[in-house]
């Protein structure tokens, strides 16, 4: 199998290229090889490469920032899966998308299922949710949550700067939905390129956190680790004291029986995965 993995900068791709399976050929693009708002680019690199997979692990994932750049957002989120399905279809290969729980409006007091209405709250949202649609009903799509991993841009290590920073925080805890470890997620991107059944899939670690609680536990395990050597007072505020030009779901929790049930494996807890994220920090410095 051949198999070209976009975003390899970021955290996802990353995490696929250390996964990779050994007795795959795998290709990975950062971002200065391949501009995904390019959909002419997109085309010549699958007609290059003939790939049996595309993982779209690259994503335009500023979400405030996607307020004031729809159209780039749109370019990259929305539009390019398109390019890359259809170049794929020519030769026979698959696209696998990475989504994400933004295409929810947080509304429902259940985990989303995959086949569950989509209302995006965000330009960011709605930009991945015409991402999907393009993709087709070929793809594999995958959507996941609060991605996070070592050396990464990411919720955990803006805590551990400004923990190490700061006296006291303020989090917001009325938003409600799982952390996620990248090197999971890739695990189950190459379990679903195995399996190889078009879909709509959702994949998350297990367990439910806010982001309040998150914080908590980064906290909790960076001193145990001795990561943070400082007491720091973490307190729980609602959305509404902290405004953000992007709305956000306040429930995105996701169902993923059918995931859990293609890759014969069920998601570890977020919070073992963050102490390994943790631990992984420490290594690296």
């Amino acid at each position: 199998m051949k198999v070209l993995v976009t975003g390899t900068g970021g955290q996802v791709g990353s995490a696929l290229m250390a996964s990779a399976p050994e007795e795959w050929d795998v290709v990975g693009l950062a971002r200065a090889e391949l501009d995904l708002a390019d959909g002419g680019a997109i085309r010549a690199m699958v007609a290059r490469h003939k790939p049996d997979f595309v993982i779209n692990a690259a994503a335009y994932t500023a979400v405030d920032k996607a307020e004031e750049e729809a159209e780039l957002a749109q370019a990259i989120n929305g539009a390019a899966p398109g390019h890359f399905a259809a170049a794929l279809a020519e030769m026979g290969g698959r696209l696998v998308q990475v989504s994400t729980d933004f295409v929810f409006d947080g509304t429902s007091s259940t985990p989303y299922t995959p086949d569950a209405p989509r209302n995006p709250l965000s330009v960011y949202g709605a930009s991945k949710a015409a991402g999907e649609d393009a993709a087709g009903a070929d793809a594999i799509i995958c959507r996941t949550s609060w991605v996070y991993a070592a050396g990464g841009a990411n919720f955990v290590r803006t805590m551990l700067r400004l923990m190490g920073e700061r006296d006291a925080l303020n989090v917001v805890s009325d938003q409600i939905g799982a952390p996620t470890h990248a090197a999971g997620l890739a695990q189950a991107l190459w379990g679903l390129a195995r399996a190889n059944v078009p879909g709509t899939y959702h994949y998350q670690d297990a367990g439910v956190a806010s982001w309040y609680d998150f914080a908590v536990a980064i906290y909790e395990e960076a001193r145990a680790l001795g990561l943070l050597t400082r007491d720091v007072a973490i307190a729980p505020i609602p959305t509404s004291q902290y405004p953000t030009p992007a709305a956000r779901p306040a429930f995105s929790v996701l169902d993923v029986t059918e995931t859990t049930g293609i890759l014969n494996e069920a998601p570890s807890h977020w919070r073992a995965n963050l102490r390994e994220m943790l631990q992984e920090e420490q290594r690296i410095g």
